[in-house]
């Protein structure tokens, strides 16, 4: 079992940045990657960023350039940057799980806001 926490989210203005959080616990060596995931009421989940056990990142094209994920092994935390951040990155944010024999696990979401 992985338990993942998510925090960060919060209410910005057009062109600020805020940072999440996902802190892992539980099963954390069985994690094969960690992706960062968005919501937006009556539409389906995005995908948003990734990044591997080995250190591989990727990320959606509405993101790229201005989103960087990262990892604190120490902490058992993945980080989600976001810079530039415009009306239409409010959501809310998901990290998601995944393990090599193929569990998968949520947590239980952050809101951001932006302001225009």
């Amino acid at each position: 079992q992985v338990q993942l926490v998510e925090s960060g989210g919060g209410l910005v203005q057009a062109g600020g940045s805020l940072r999440l959080s996902c802190a892992a616990s539980g099963s954390t060596f069985s994690i094969n990657a960690i992706a960062w995931y968005r919501q937006v009421p009556g539409k389906q989940r995005e995908w948003v960023a990734y990044i591997n056990s080995g250190g591989t990142t990727n990320y959606a094209d509405s993101v790229k350039g201005r989103f960087t994920i990262s990892r604190d092994k120490a902490k058992n935390t993945i980080y989600l940057q976001m810079n530039s951040l415009k009306p239409e990155d409010t959501a809310v944010y998901y990290c998601n799980a995944m393990q090599l024999k193929g569990g998968s696990y949520w947590g239980q979401g952050t809101q951001v806001t932006v302001s225009s």
